[in-house]
């Protein structure tokens, strides 16, 4: 599946599901009760290089969990709404708080519970993993699951359709776009 480059270029905000996109899933608890969740690096770089080209992010998952809280202040994501299964109704108060419309927003879902919120976005992602519905509604399907790098290729995609690699990646880091799997977009 090529990625839907020209819808990519008018978003503004990457809201992201938890379990399942920025972590693989797995619901951990330890000895004492507490749940654990593993998150990938690389990931977070993604996000990182996504706000430096002028792209929000913001999670919306319908566990609650401190880690998630811990991550989000990491990687500097203001808007983090928690315990929401309508993820359509939060998607309403995410959009408002960012001053942004559905159209300027991708989402990242995995499972059926996020597919109303990716039927609104403008942009619909999904991680290689996602369950079959899901993947079938998204605009694109990273290459990688969750936890383990789709984020951070979703992240990439979107600073290369919006003609920021080379301001925010290539002169940083001195990595084209081919060198991390991409052609360059077609525009």
């Amino acid at each position: 599946m090529s990625f839907p480059w020209d819808k990519a270029r008018g978003v503004r905000l990457v809201v992201l599901d938890v379990d399942g996109v920025l972590t693989d899933g797995k619901i951990r608890i330890n000895d004492a009760g507490e749940e654990v969740k593993a998150f990938d690096v690389r990931d977070g770089h993604g996000i990182k290089m996504l706000q430096r080209a002028g792209i929000a992010a913001a999670i919306l998952t319908g566990r609650r969990s401190r880690v998630v809280e811990h991550r989000a202040r990491e990687l500097g994501i203001g808007i983090v709404l928690q315990g929401r299964l309508d993820k359509e109704e939060a998607l309403a108060e995410i959009l408002a708080a960012a001053g942004c419309k559905a159209e300027e927003a991708a989402f990242m879902g995995d499972d059926v519970v996020d597919a109303p919120a990716m039927r609104r976005c403008g942009l619909a992602l999904a991680p290689a993993d996602a369950h079959p519905a899901v993947r079938r509604l998204a605009d694109w399907v990273a290459d990688f699951p969750g936890g383990r790098g789709a984020v951070r290729q979703a992240c990439e995609a979107l600073i290369l359709a919006q003609g920021k690699w080379d301001e925010v990646i290539g002169a940083r880091y001195g990595i084209a776009p081919e060198d991390a799997g991409w052609m360059r977009a077609p525009f």
